[in-house]
């Protein structure tokens, strides 16, 4: 009995006590929920100098415990200046990752839980609840129900998990044999030169390499080529080339352009190859209904990406991928040793079975939170709020002197740019990095850039919870304003 007692006092003292961890555990909540409230009172993009951080943090870890009130503080002093906030409703970049109050509930959840759900038995409930949170999804977006969701932690893993069963529905037996193996023909995959650099790295991992992606060119919209994919499909197949994928995307990186899927539907159904489409972007707005024509012919995918830590105020990272072929994706990666062998296995779901990770966060929890907490009406209309901003900003844009629209808006995603006149290309590229990079350095903004056809283009994508009108029109105030001190410096 006095071992029992000894062993359990010894377990208490191996963590802090649970009255610290309380306190401040509200101090960090309170912190949190002042943070997003007041936000507007950080400079959005980092402006730390390369190690600064590291200079002032020790180089050895301590031998003995610290206080967590000195942690905190070392946190907002030391940690705190070196964040660009993504949460910022004015971190207009790339594409914002946007957090919420019941996504960061679902990852303190998540975190006290510390499942591991790479079988059914590990957790049933994490299994299970992907399961039907995936669902869920698949019905904000209009798919249709043959689709099966798998969550990941990114587009780039979901991508590499779709590659690895097309190139297992090529019937080549590269599982099994290698790429090495039984003189297999030249594969290919093909995409758009404007999709993103995770399709070419996927078919780096996979064996098919660089050579083996054909970036197809675009058109005036920046929208893959559908004759030009044809010709070069077509001559591939009749050299002997085997072609494994054709990936359209919705709502591309650069630009969010819409590559035309239901041609390249029609050409995959031809020649009997896998249709994966990367909507890791794009995919949200089919919760908005008046926005799913421009979806159509995704339904005929074998795969699809949907991201919704971009555009569904989820906490990074929680990608979903869907595949119509669960069993073909289970084929690719399905490898079971005794010790993960369990008596209900072919009764149930084990997700580690469908990518390449054996262990497996419990995402699915805070996806479930969000949807629950927020609605789908309540969803979609912030999507198509931001949406909105970005077609009154887009008519502001075309009717301002001296700047220009660089590609569509069919989203919230505006590429632009200023131009001069008797100003060549070169020089003009010049003048819109010095725009942005001062834009940014206002503390004010953030915004990235992009490249189209030699153009340098700024973008500006609006896709956080917290951002309105009044974010947009104060970005746009702050590129006029820059942009007026940049002209009449070159005077």
């Amino acid at each position: 009995m006095r071992d029992e007692v000894s062993s359990l006092s010894e377990r208490k003292h191996r963590d802090i006590p649970p009255e610290t961890f309380k306190d401040y555990g509200r101090k960090a909540v309170d912190w949190i929920a002042d943070y997003l409230e007041n936000m507007n009172q950080y400079p959005v993009l980092a402006r730390t100098r390369p190690g600064e951080l590291k200079a002032r943090i020790p180089k050895a870890p301590p031998g003995g415990a610290e206080p967590l009130e000195r942690i905190m503080d070392d946190f907002k002093e030391i940690i705190l200046p070196g964040i660009t906030h993504w949460n910022h409703p004015r971190f207009f970049a790339y594409f914002s990752i946007t957090s919420s109050y019941p996504g960061i509930i679902g990852e303190m959840l998540s975190s006290a839980l510390n499942v591991n759900a790479m079988l059914w038995k590990t957790s049933p409930s994490a299994t299970e609840l992907e399961e039907v949170v995936t669902d869920w999804v698949r019905q904000m977006v209009d798919l249709p129900d043959q689709f099966r969701g798998v969550i990941n932690d990114s587009a780039s893993v979901s991508s590499l998990c779709a590659l690895a069963a097309a190139r297992e529905n090529a019937g080549l037996n590269v599982r099994e044999k290698g790429l090495a193996g039984e003189n297999l023909p030249k594969l290919c995959i093909y995409t758009s030169e404007e999709a993103h650099s995770s399709i070419e790295k996927a078919a780096i991992v996979l064996g098919i390499g660089q050579s083996g992606v054909r970036k197809i060119p675009t058109d005036e919209a920046f929208r893959m080529n559908i004759k030009l994919l044809t010709q070069i499909l077509e001559e591939d197949i009749h050299q002997g080339i085997k072609p494994v994928c054709i990936i359209p995307t919705i709502g591309t990186t650069s630009t969010t352009s819409i590559d035309p899927v239901e041609d390249i539907a029609d050409l995959c159904k031809k020649h009997k190859i896998w249709l994966h489409v990367d909507a890791a972007y794009g995919g949200s707005a089919a919760t908005v209904q008046e926005k799913r024509p421009l979806f159509k012919g995704w339904e005929a995918a074998d795969s699809i990406v949907i991201n919704p830590h971009k555009w569904l105020f989820t906490p990074i990272d929680c990608s979903i991928l869907y595949c119509k072929h669960p069993e073909v994706l289970r084929q690719a990666f399905s490898l079971t040793p005794e010790y993960l062998r369990t008596s209900e296995a072919d009764t149930v779901t084990n997700l580690m079975d469908y990518g390449v990770s054996l262990g497996r966060r419990f995402r699915a929890l805070k996806l479930w939170i969000i949807v629950r907490a927020f609605g789908t009406e309540r969803i979609a209309n912030i999507i198509r709020e931001h949406m909105s901003y970005a077609k009154r900003l887009e008519g502001i844009i075309q009717t301002a002197p001296n700047f220009e629209l660089l590609a569509p808006v069919p989203f919230s995603t505006l590429v632009f740019r200023l131009v001069k006149p008797h100003t060549d290309e070169a020089e003009l590229n010049v003048l819109n990095e010095k725009l942005m990079e001062s834009a940014n350095k206002t503390g004010q903004v953030f915004l990235s850039h992009t490249k189209l056809r030699g153009k340098f283009g700024i973008r500006l994508t609006i896709g956080n919870i917290k951002t309105t009108w009044e974010d947009v029109a104060l970005a746009w105030n702050i590129i006029q304003q820059t942009a007026m001190e940049l002209s009449n410096m070159r005077r």
